[in-house]
């Protein structure tokens, strides 16, 4: 009779089994990439929104880490530290308090004395413009990674709110002791200031999400900002009273800006707001420019990332 086959031991074969079938519930790694193209997909919208709240949601750890890496950076880096959150603010006070009192500019009266009227309406203006600027700054910083790893990119805009978030609660914590140093007593209704302060950067994430995809393709977008928005600050009760007739009363009426800012700074300086239909209907429009800024950041992504790669 012939020898029978000798058969390796059972464990022998579940072992050598086991180190080459995957586990359950493993994900298979040769299909964890995502190739960006020119051509983007068109989905239906419950399935838009759905994909975008879903994306929203798993960026949330990550934009922290981001906003924590950004934040530690951005002040271990400075001699000055924090000094910086109202330094310009405060530059751009003394030199209107300046022009105001040598008689050099006439401001007009205001409901609250002008230096707490400049120093509070200049640092609200800079919580707008780096709310506004936030996104795109942080998409740039992100080129790099943005072409290199598959994650969700809603995380880089959370991680921006999150840093003007920082960011303005040291200005207002300035405000609050720049305005009770200078002898106003703000009202009950600064219990609404943060409807306000959150106007302000709803406002500015808005119209920075909106302008994000440009400015990834041209810089020109990200140098001319600061340009466009010290412009707009003149054309907007800062540093001056809003006059009551005139053409520069009808621009300022008109100008998006002059309702959210002057409600704000109304509601810390106890003064009862005036504007307060504008305020709300400036809100709803602002939240409108938030989704459609979202939705064409959605779908210019892997457009703009396949440009970075070409």
């Amino acid at each position: 009779m012939g020898e029978l086959p000798v058969r390796p031991p059972p464990n022998r074969v579940r072992w050598r089994r086991s180190a080459i079938t995957p586990m359950p519930n493993t994900p298979d790694i040769h299909h964890q990439v995502t190739v960006y193209t020119p051509e983007s997909r068109i989905r239906r919208p419950h399935e838009l929104v759905g994909s975008m709240v879903r994306d929203l949601a798993a960026g949330r750890d990550l934009a922290w880490r981001l906003a924590v890496r950004d934040i530690s950076a951005q002040y271990r880096q400075t001699l000055l530290g924090i000094a910086w959150a109202f330094i310009i603010p405060l530059a751009t006070t003394l030199t209107w308090m300046f022009l105001n009192g040598s008689g050099v500019v006439a401001v007009g009266e205001t409901d609250i004395p002008y230096p707490v009227y400049v120093f509070t309406g200049t640092m609200l203006w800079s919580i707008l413009t780096d709310a506004l600027k936030a996104p795109i700054l942080q998409c740039n910083q992100a080129k790099s990674m943005l072409s290199k790893l598959n994650f969700s990119k809603e995380a880089l805009i959370v991680a921006a709110i999150y840093k003007t978030l920082f960011n303005g609660g040291i200005k207002v914590l300035l405000m609050l002791i720049g305005v009770l140093a200078l002898g106003v007593m703000p009202g009950w209704n600064i219990l609404l200031f943060p409807l306000g302060l959150f106007a302000l950067v709803l406002a500015g994430t808005a119209i920075g999400l909106f302008l994000t995809p440009i400015a990834l393709l041209y810089q020109d977008i990200s140098k001319a900002i600061p340009l466009g928005m010290q412009f707009l600050m003149y054309l907007t009760p800062v540093v001056y009273p809003m006059p009551e007739e005139g053409f520069a009363a009808e621009v300022l009426v008109y100008n998006p800006f002059t309702a959210l800012l002057t409600t704000a700074r109304d509601w810390l300086t106890g003064v009862t707001p005036d504007l307060m239909v504008k305020f709300a209907v400036m809100n709803a429009v602002m939240i409108l420019v938030l989704l459609i800024g979202w939705i064409i950041y959605r779908a210019a992504m892997p457009i703009l990332i396949e440009r970075m790669n070409a």
